[in-house]
């Protein structure tokens, strides 16, 4: 036999329905059925997802300790702090910046930059 000669496999739908009704009763993991039936996990999963049967995926679950959780909520609440005073930093340039084209303009000044060369402001 070559390198290149792979048995190519078919399952008839009732047998695939079968798998996942097996699936379902909890007996049997995909890893234990495919060891019985000679059938790769990966293969069990895409007949879960053909047949969307949400029910049969592999669910994640996340166990967080109190401590965890008061932590991620004062990460959060820092977070929402910071991104207000961004906004107030950012308020503040825009305020400054508007304050000095109002200048510039009252003292007749052609630009702020042309301002701020003659006060030696750095920008």
């Amino acid at each position: 036999m070559y390198k290149n000669d792979k048995v190519i496999r078919r399952y008839s739908e009732p047998f695939k329905l079968k798998i996942l009704d097996e699936l379902t009763t909890g007996k049997l993991n995909k890893y234990q059925l495919g060891k019985a039936y000679g059938i790769a996990p990966t293969t069990i999963n895409e007949w879960i997802r053909k047949y969307n049967r949400k029910d049969l995926m592999n669910t994640r679950v996340t166990v967080k300790t109190k401590d965890e959780i008061t932590r991620i909520k004062e990460l959060q609440k820092e977070i929402e702090q910071l991104k207000k005073l961004l906004l107030k930093k950012d308020m503040d340039a825009l305020i400054d910046e508007s304050y000095l084209e109002v200048a510039a303009e009252q003292l007749g000044y052609k630009s702020v930059l042309e301002l701020k060369k003659k006060l030696s402001i750095k920008h």
